[in-house]
C-alpha cells in the first residue's frame, strides 16, 4: 500500500492535479485522493497546500518528493532487472509518436527474436519522453531533438511537411502552396506538446501569416478524418497522409523536414532487449 501510495504523491507532484495524475496512473480520481489523505493522515504530515486549482507541495512535501522519486526509480531497476535477465526473452515496452517508422523496426525485431513480447503505445513528443524518463517505456521514437546527456539517440528517419486539404477546397488547385495562400484559413492543428504543432505555429509565424480560427484535435487520425470532411486543413508529415482520392498533398513554401528519433536511456543501453533494438535502428538508419 505504501508504494502505491508514494506512487500517487510523485505522480501528483510532479502534475501538480490530482486529475491528471490518476489519468497517469490508470487510477479514478478519488482513489488517487484517498492514496494522498491515508498517506498524509497515517504520518501526521501536511504534503500539500490546496487552494485553487493547482495543488502546490509544502516545505514536507518537497523535502520528500526527492527520496521517493530515488526509491521508484530503484523499484523500476530491479523490475527492468528482473524482466531482462536470463535468456533473450521478456518485453520490450516502446512509445512513439507515429506508428511508420517504428513498425518496420518491430517487424524486423519480431523476426529476429519472436520470443519476445512487444508493446507499443503511441502519444505525443512530450508524452512519450515523460514515459521514457519515468521507466514505463524502454525506448521512445519522437520527431523532437533533444540534447540531453542521459539519453543514447538515433535517427530512424525524416519526411516533409506537407498540406493536406480536402479534394474541394479552395486550395487543391496549386500544386505548390506559397505561405501567405494559408491566410484565412481553417488550421486544424494538434495539441501541445506535439512537434508538428510547433514546427507549423515557427514556419507561420517566421513568414508572419495570420491563419484562420484554430481547430485543436488530439490525434493525427482524428484530423485526417477532419479534412476528409472539409472542416480545415492541415500541415503535417507526408506518411502522414493516407492514400484518399477525396485529398490532394501539396508542397509548401519553406516546409522543414521533421525528423523521427529514438531515444534510450544510457544506463539501460546495454540492457539485452534495448540494446538489441538500438543495434537493429543503427543497422536500418538511413544512409
Amino acid at each position: 500500500m505504501l508504494s502505491a501510495e508514494l506512487k500517487a504523491f510523485y505522480m501528483v507532484a510532479r502534475l501538480g492535479s490530482i486529475t491528471l495524475a490518476a489519468k497517469k496512473l490508470g487510477l479514478s480520481q478519488p482513489t488517487v485522493t484517498t492514496q494522498i489523505r491515508n498517506l498524509e493522515s497515517q504520518y501526521s504530515v501536511e504534503l500539500f497546500y490546496r487552494g485553487g486549482r493547482r495543488l502546490s507541495l509544502s516545505d514536507e512535501g518537497t523535502r520528500l518528493l526527492p527520496m521517493v522519486k530515488e526509491l521508484l526509480q530503484k523499484e523500476a531497476d530491479i523490475e527492468f532487472f528482473l524482466r531482462n535477465s536470463g535468456q533473450v526473452q521478456g518485453t520490450l515496452r516502446i512509445a512513439a509518436t507515429a506508428p511508420y517508422y517504428i513498425l518496420d523496426l518491430v517487424k524486423t525485431f519480431r523476426q529476429r527474436l519472436p520470443q519476445v513480447d512487444v508493446s507499443v503505445e503511441i502519444g505525443n513528443s512530450q508524452q512519450v519522453l515523460e514515459a521514457l524518463e519515468d521507466y514505463r517505456v524502454d525506448v521512445a521514437a519522437s520527431s523532437q531533438l533533444l540534447e540531453d546527456s542521459r539519453l543514447i539517440r538515433r535517427v530512424l528517419g525524416s519526411d516533409p511537411l506537407v498540406l493536406a486539404v480536402h479534394r474541394d477546397h479552395p486550395l487543391a488547385a496549386l500544386e505548390h502552396v506559397p505561405l501567405n495562400a494559408l491566410a484565412g484559413h481553417t488550421l486544424l492543428i494538434r495539441e501541445p506538446g506535439s512537434t508538428t504543432r510547433s514546427l507549423t505555429e515557427a514556419l507561420l509565424k517566421d513568414a508572419s501569416v495570420g491563419f484562420g480560427p484554430l481547430l485543436e484535435i488530439g490525434s493525427r487520425e482524428s484530423i485526417r478524418e477532419a479534412v476528409l470532411r472539409n472542416i480545415g486543413i492541415s500541415i503535417i508529415a507526408r506518411q502522414e497522409v493516407p492514400h484518399d482520392p477525396q485529398l490532394r498533398v501539396l508542397s509548401i513554401e519553406n516546409a522543414p523536414q521533421i525528423v523521427e528519433y529514438l531515444y534510450c536511456l544510457k544506463e539501460r543501453k546495454n540492457a539485452r532487449l534495448p540494446a538489441a533494438f538500438l543495434g537493429l535502428a543503427q543497422e536500418m538508419a538511413p544512409a
